[in-house]
């Protein structure tokens, strides 16, 4: 974000700083005809992204591996971290933005059930190792750099750890977050699992960041969660809504008890003032947006009736 605030500076990892055509989405932004500047940058290259943050006002550093391979997530999400708050530094940017993960908070063993996640949890990096959850592993250790690395330089650093991120697409393909609901509704999936997952709503991670950017008052860690649900509550208010796919009414295990969903607090959000999505609606635009990009078939249906609010 540029000093004038007129404009936006975004980075791309394409040869052609943003021609790619798999960027032209962004360029379909509201006003990102006469604002958005894409730059071509790589994480592991300290002087594309002191190119990029130079002149800038503030950051918002988004991107990360996504991978369970430690070799493809560990290094670059803690090296590219550590690129982007000493280029903020040597710019002198007036706050940075980290976005880490629920991943970074809550895989702990030792957590008893009654026991509240909230921003002061820190996922236990040995049991991360040990079962190879190299995700969860390399975004704590990429947000354990970041505090490092800022109180060290100086950099107002402010974190948003959301949890799994659904909602309409922005991009024209689908991410690993959007499959964990198509494969539902695909056929792909014949049964769902005896596990929970926390939600929120793409729109409220978006707010989440620009709250704690122009909140002055605005500081350590923000957990960006609306609900914690089941798998079976998932494939059932997806049947409710959309009963002409072949949605999943088993459970995988039919052993074990059901798994009980954990105890969340997104107090500090809501302080700041955002109002979270309900996870209904969240699922439900998941879907119509899946539609509207021809990811999913559009089966007839008589009549429109069962909706949000039904």
């Amino acid at each position: 974000m540029p000093v004038d605030g007129s404009s936006v500076s975004g980075t791309v990892c394409v040869t052609g700083a943003g021609d790619d055509p798999k960027n032209s989405h962004l360029r379909e932004l509201e006003g990102a005809k006469d604002r958005l500047i894409l730059c071509k940058a790589d994480l592991l290259d300290y002087g594309s992204l002191r190119d990029a943050i130079n002149g800038c006002e503030g950051v918002f550093h988004t991107a990360s591996p996504v991978t369970d391979d430690p070799e493809q997530m560990v290094e670059p999400a803690v090296n590219g971290t550590t690129n982007v708050i000493n280029a903020a530094a040597e710019a002198g940017v007036r706050r940075v933005v980290f976005t880490s993960s629920i991943g970074a908070v809550y895989m702990d063993p030792n957590r008893g059930p009654d026991v509240v996640v909230d921003e002061t949890c820190w996922s236990d990096l040995e049991f991360c190792k040990n079962t190879k959850n190299w995700y969860c592993y390399g975004k704590a250790v990429a947000e354990q750099a970041a505090w490092d690395v800022s109180k060290e330089k100086g950099v107002d650093l402010v974190v948003v750890n959301p949890v799994l991120v659904l909602g309409p697409l922005l991009q024209p393909t689908v991410n690993a977050s959007i499959i964990h609901i198509l494969k539902y509704l695909t056929g792909s999936a014949k049964t769902y699992a005896n596990s929970v997952q926390a939600y929120v709503h793409v729109k409220d991670v978006a707010l989440a960041h620009i709250l704690v950017y122009e909140t002055p008052s605005a500081s350590g860690r923000y957990l960006c969660a609306e609900s914690v649900l089941h798998r079976g509550d998932v494939v059932e208010i997806l049947a409710k809504f959309f009963p002409e796919y072949p949605i999943p009414t088993k459970c995988s295990d039919q052993v074990k008890p059901r798994v009980k969903p954990y105890k969340f607090s997104n107090k500090k959000l809501k302080d700041l003032g955002l109002e979270f999505i309900s996870v209904k609606q969240c699922l439900y635009e998941t879907v119509k947006s899946l539609q509207d990009k021809g990811h999913l078939p559009i089966p007839p249906q008589p009549e429109d009736s069962l909706r949000i609010n039904s």
